[in-house]
Parts: C-alpha cells; structure tokens; sequence
C-alpha cells in the first residue's frame, strides 16, 4: 500500500498513519502541546527546513489538528494552537515515550520510577527552568483550576492514591517497582502544610486519576489542600512528565516540582525513593528557593 492511500484505507490505523504518519508532524504536535507556538522557534527547536515545516503545519491545519491564530496584525503572524482533534493526539504522544523508554532505552520492565543516572531522569531534571503552561485541570472538586497561583508552589505528582472504600488498589500494584507510597506522601503533606503555609508555599498533588476517585482520597485522608487530575494528559504532554501504564491507565511516575510565582520550574525531584523523607527535602529546598530570591529582589 502507498502512502498516499493510507487516509482511504479502512482501517483505522491507516487512516490516522495518512495525517500523522510522519515523524516530523508528530514532533511538531509534541513541541505545540509544551507551548512553543511560533514558527521561527519551532524551527529552531525542531533544526528542521523552513519548507519542510511549512509543509507539515499546512497538512496539520488542513486536517484540523492545528488551528493558525492571528498574533501580530504588521506583519501578519500566525501561533499554531492545537484543536480538540489535535488534543486527541497526546495519549498517542504519552504512549510513545512511555514505549520508548520502557522497551528502546530499558530492558521492558514496568516500573513506577527509573535510575538516578537514566535518559529520563535527564529529561526531567531538565524541566529547571522551563515554565509551566497554563493549562486548566479538573480539581477534586469538579472544578477547572490552574494548578499555580501567584505564589511559591510544590507541585508533587503522584501514580495513584486510593481510598481504601469503593477505590481498590489496581491488581499488583505492589510488585510494581516505585508505585506503593502514594497515602504517605500525601499524608505527610498533610501533617506538614503548616510548615509550607507559614512560609507562603501552596501545596498540590497532580494525577492521571478521575476527579472523583481523587475527592474520594482528599476526603478519606483529610487533605487540606487540593488534588488535581491530568486524566486528559495535558500536563503530563505540555511538560513530558514521565508516566507507565499499569490496570488500563496512564499513570505518573512519582516526582516534585519547585515553581516559583513566575511558573517557572526551580528544582526538581526525580526519582524518589522515599515518598515521606521527600517532603521535607522540598520544604527545605522551596524555603532556600524563596530566601535566595527574596535576597535578590529586596
């Protein structure tokens, strides 16, 4: 079968290989989803020709993935957004990396974290200094919510917490290296939010779980702060958090962001080894964060 009759074909592999089978396009999509928009950046980040760029964002439009907005009127400028059929992409993004790094980089294990020295630690060490984009999550509350204030925040990601009424564990998920420990890092935040909250740190948890199943743990474990879900992938695409699959669902492997009042991302942790000690190394290293910004600005 050519290429050019994929996008006929009945199957529906097909079909979506006939808009997106190009690496290129899916490159593209990965960087749009992270919040490079623009053209001249795009192609700079991607190191690929004017034309062939130009090609791949023409087809991405013409199939409804990217929609052009209209930025800068002289000379007209154009950011590429991506549509909702576009945002139906990122569980493919997701699926992707977590293949690549389970059965291309590592030996086809599933597990919950990584080695210290790993490409994907790398990767995630490298969000220092990238900001986080605006993205609106569903909160345990059933409410749309920016997962950042105007405030100091530890942004902590979690694979999943149950309540132990109604939301089982997933089958196995103990033996699955890095998963167990989710309640007590939640827990341990709970018992130390005075701490953050004496010296202006907002705290929250991020998941791929529904909202209710994360109201159900919040109300379970008296949480006074908030769980946020990614169950869409949003989060997880814009900023390539690092995920594995485990009972049918895309789950985040266990890691702490430091984002200061500007969304930008000052330290990471990753990977964690011990869900409750890490608490306390982001109490310590948000509160040095805030004093040595406070020294600098003042």
């Amino acid at each position: 079968m050519k290429h050019s009759e994929l996008a006929d074909a009945e199957c529906a592999i097909a079909q979506s290989l006939g808009v997106v089978g190009d690496w290129w396009t899916l490159l593209i999509v990965r960087d749009i989803a992270g919040g490079t928009t623009r053209f001249d950046t795009l192609q700079r980040d991607l190191d690929l020709s004017r034309k062939t760029l130009t090609e791949r964002l023409k087809a991405l439009v013409s199939n409804g993935v990217l929609e052009k907005v209209h930025y800068s009127a002289h000379p007209p400028r154009y950011e590429y957004h991506l549509t909702d059929r576009g945002r139906g992409l990122l569980p493919v993004l997701i699926a992707l990396q977590d293949w690549g790094t389970r059965f291309v980089s590592g030996d086809g294990s599933l597990t919950a974290t990584t080695a210290p020295t790993s490409a994907e630690a790398r990767r995630v060490h490298g969000l220092v200094g990238k900001k986080v984009p605006a993205i609106r999550l569903w909160s345990d509350g059933d409410s749309l919510t920016d997962p950042l204030g105007d405030s100091w925040t530890v942004l902590y990601a979690f694979p999943g917490a149950f309540a132990p009424v109604g939301n089982p564990l997933p089958p196995n998920w103990g033996d699955i290296p890095g998963a167990a420990g989710c309640t007590l890092e939640s827990t341990t935040y709970r018992d130390r939010f005075a701490d953050f909250d004496q010296v202006g740190v907002a705290v929250c948890g991020l998941s791929t779980q529904r909202p209710d199943q994360l109201r159900a743990f919040v109300e379970y474990a008296n949480l006074p702060f908030g769980l946020l879900s990614d169950e869409d992938l949003a989060l997880t695409a814009a900023l390539r958090l690092p995920t594995f699959r485990a009972a049918g669902a895309d789950r985040l492997k266990r890691l702490t962001m430091i984002v200061d009042p500007d969304r930008t991302i000052r330290a990471v942790q990753f990977p964690i080894t011990d869900p409750a000690g890490s608490v306390a190394e982001s109490l310590a290293h948000v509160t040095r964060l805030r004093e040595k910004r406070d020294q600098v600005t003042g």
